[in-house]
């Protein structure tokens, strides 16, 4: 699998390639934009790593040509205050996000998820989850009997969590460390109860009893048995 990763912090850019390299990947670097346009135009890759804000322009521009050469996946890596610029990229096709300080292995989980749906050739096709509800994941839409429901970056990520992990309950501490200081919010416990209790309110045809996002008594939560494939 080759990666192009364009990142302008070069102490981020060595550990990255460093751990990337370390798990099977082939890495292509590159710390500017005029760089990542260079590589991503005349290179072939099996995903892209992009940073949003770079010295000489924006890791929007590298997706764009990227994404002019064939449909392959593009993650970025955004700074905590960089909102605007996640839904920007998710507009002009990117498939992910993650923020910095981020966890080495959450990253990996998050390259190897996309990876996933792209060789399922399922990249842009919506994801059913029953209920009426379905995700275009390839413009981070959410729809509940073909109406669209807005959802909040940091609920938009907690979903995708559920999604990104169908079929497994997952404990309070591995949703947390997926979305952790997403949208640039901290994110505890507490929050984390709360956010669930929205995306609840705005998914459930009955949010007093949850069929979409169940609780697991003792264990956590999981994606609804009867939902999604």
């Amino acid at each position: 699998m080759r990666i192009l990763l364009v990142e302008d912090d070069r102490m981020i850019l060595s550990a990255l390639a460093y751990s990337l390299r370390q798990e099977g990947f082939e890495l292509i670097e590159c710390t500017t934009a005029a760089e990542g346009l260079r590589a991503a135009r005349t290179g072939q890759y099996d995903l892209a790593l992009l940073d949003v804000m770079l010295p000489d322009g924006s890791g929007h521009d590298v997706c764009r040509a990227v994404k002019a050469r064939g449909d392959l996946p593009v993650l970025f890596l955004t700074a905590r205050d960089e909102e605007v610029s996640v839904v920007m990229g998710l507009d002009i096709g990117a498939d992910d996000y993650i923020t910095k300080p981020f966890r080495l292995q959450e990253l990996l989980s998050r390259i190897r998820s996309v990876l996933r749906r792209y060789q399922r050739g399922g990249a842009l096709a919506p994801v059913a989850l029953g209920g009426g509800v379905t995700v275009n994941l390839a413009k981070a839409q959410v729809y509940r009997d073909g109406q669209e429901i807005i959802l909040t970056a940091l609920e938009y990520r907690l979903l995708l969590c559920f999604v990104n992990n169908r079929g497994r309950v997952l404990s309070r501490d591995q949703i947390l460390s997926q979305i952790w200081d997403a949208a640039g919010d901290f994110v505890n416990d507490n929050t984390l109860t709360v956010y669930i209790k929205r995306l609840r309110d705005k998914l459930e045809e009955n949010p007093a009893e949850p069929r979409l996002i169940e609780t697991v008594r003792g264990l956590g939560y999981r994606l609804g048995g009867n939902y999604g494939s």
